[in-house]
C-alpha cells in the first residue's frame, strides 16, 4: 500500500470512500486567523494538522517511514517497530502498525502527559516511560532505551525518526507541495517548530525550491539546544534545562534539522506559548496543542518585519485534547506560575489608578477644608 492512496471516487469524481484510515493522512486545511491576528500585518493562516486521523502531523512521517522500510525489505511481516517519541509520533506510529500488522514499543519520557500515554497504549503499543532530565547519552534516557529494546527484540526496526531522513522527505513530498498550492506560490513566511527538523525541514526544501525568497522561521523553546546550534554550530550543552512545551526543541542535533534552509530561529516562553493556546481556542475555535501555541507565539515576535501583502503560513502541530491536564487546566497552569499571576504592566496600572484615586480624594480635600 503506497503512501499517498487514491480514495474511491464515483463515475462524477467525487470521493465515495478511502479503503482505510491511512488513506486519509494529509491534505490539512489552511485556516485564516482572524481576530487573534488582527493587529498583525499581512494575511496569517493556519496549516492545521489536527484533522489528519491521528490528529497530528506525525501522521504524515509515521506511514512515510514504515512504508519506506517496507520496501527496503528492513520491515516484513511480523516485524517489531520502535521508537522514541514525544507521544505524537507514537501514536501516529500505533495507528499504522495497527493497520498493518506489525508489534509497537515506544519510549516517551516523564515529560509526556498522562494523556498522551494513555493514547498510545489505547492504540496497542506498548510504552516505556524513562526520565527526563538524564543525558541523552544515559543509558536511562528514552533514546537509549529505544536502541537498547531495537537490538534485543528479534525482528525490531527502530524507525529514528531524528536520524531518519525519510522524516523530512515525508514533508517533503506532501505538506510543501499542500502548502505551495493552497496559498497559490504566494506563500512568503514559512513559521514551524522544530523537533526532530522532519516537519520544517522537509517543508521548507520544497518552498525554497519554489522561492529561495520564501522566509523559514524554526521555533525552539528555551532549555533546547537547537538555536545556539544554528547560530554558532556548537552543542552546547549549557543552553539544556527543563521546559514545559511537548514537541519543540531538542537536546541533541537531529540529522533531519537542515540548518542551512532556515532564515531565523525565534525562542519563545513556556508561559507565552500557553496562553497563545488557549486564545485560539477562545478567539479562533481551533482547539490545538501546546506547540501550536508556541508557533502562533512566534508569529507575534516577528510582527514587527512582516508587511501587509505578506502570506504566513503557520503550522500547527496537533490537536488540544492531548493537553487537556496541562495548557487547557487552570490548575495545571496556576502550578506552573502561569496563572493568578499578575503582568508587570498590569502592576503599574494598578498603582496608576491607585495614584490618581489618591489625588483626585486629596484634591477634594483641599477644596472642602481650605477653601481652595
Amino acid at each position: 500500500m503506497d503512501f499517498w492512496q487514491t480514495p474511491c471516487k464515483s463515475k462524477n469524481g467525487n470521493v465515495m470512500y478511502y479503503e482505510n484510515v491511512l488513506a486519509a493522512i494529509g491534505k490539512t486545511p489552511l485556516i485564516k486567523l482572524n481576530k487573534i491576528a488582527k493587529d498583525l500585518p499581512g494575511l496569517i493562516l493556519a496549516k492545521v494538522e489536527a484533522f489528519n486521523p491521528g490528529q497530528s502531523a506525525k501522521d504524515r512521517i509515521a506511514l512515510y517511514m514504515i512504508e519506506q522500510a517496507e520496501k527496503t525489505g528492513k520491515l516484513r511481516p511480523g516485524s517489531t517497530v520502535i521508537e522514541a517519541t514525544s507521544g505524537n509520533t507514537g501514536y501516529s506510529i500505533a495507528m499504522v502498525c495497527g493497520i498493518k500488522g506489525y508489534k509497537c514499543i515506544l519510549t516517551v519520557t516523564s515529560k509526556a502527559s498522562a494523556e498522551k500515554i494513555s493514547l498510545l497504549r489505547s492504540m496497542g503499543a506498548e510504552v516505556v516511560v524513562c526520565p527526563v532530565e538524564v543525558d541523552p547519552e544515559d543509558p536511562r534516557s528514552y533514546y537509549m532505551r529505544a536502541e537498547q529494546i531495537a537490538r534485543e527484540t528479534p525482528g525490531a526496526f527502530y524507525l529514528a525518526q531524528n536520524f531518519n531522513l525519510d522524516n523530512a522527505n515525508a514533508h517533503y513530498h506532501t505538506t510543501g507541495p499542500e502548502i505551495w498550492e493552497q496559498t497559490e506560490g504566494r506563500v512568503t513566511h514559512y513559521i514551524c517548530c522544530a523537533g526532530t527538523g522532519g516537519t520544517l525541514s522537509g517543508t521548507a526544501r520544497y518552498l525554497k525550491e519554489k522561492n529561495p525568497d520564501v522566509q523559514i522561521i524554526g521555533v525552539d523553546a528555551y532549555g533546547s539546544v537547537l538555536k545556539k546550534y544554528w547560530e554558532t554550530g556548537v552543542y552546547d550543552k549549557g543552553e539544556i534545562r527543563p521546559y514545559k512545551i511537548e514537541g519543540l526543541g531538542k537536546n541533541i542535533i537531529p540529522d533531519n534539522m537542515a540548518f542551512d534552509l532556515v532564515d531565523d530561529f525565534v525562542k519563545v516562553t513556556d508561559r507565552a506559548s500557553a496562553h497563545r493556546c488557549r486564545q485560539l481556542a477562545r478567539l479562533e475555535g481551533l482547539f490545538v496543542g501546546y506547540s501550536s501555541g508556541a508557533a502562533m507565539q512566534c508569529v507575534f515576535q516577528i510582527k514587527d518585519r512582516l508587511k501587509p501583502d505578506d502570506v504566513v503560513a503557520v503550522l500547527f502541530p496537533d490537536h488540544g485534547s492531548r493537553y487537556l491536564g496541562k495548557v487547557y487546566n487552570d490548575e495545571w497552569m496556576k502550578q506552573q506560575g502561569f496563572l493568578g499571576v499578575q503582568h508587570p504592566t498590569s502592576q503599574y496600572d494598578n498603582i496608576k489608578r491607585a495614584y490618581k484615586s489618591y489625588r483626585i480624594k486629596y484634591q477634594r480635600y483641599l477644596r472642602q477644608t481650605l477653601g481652595l
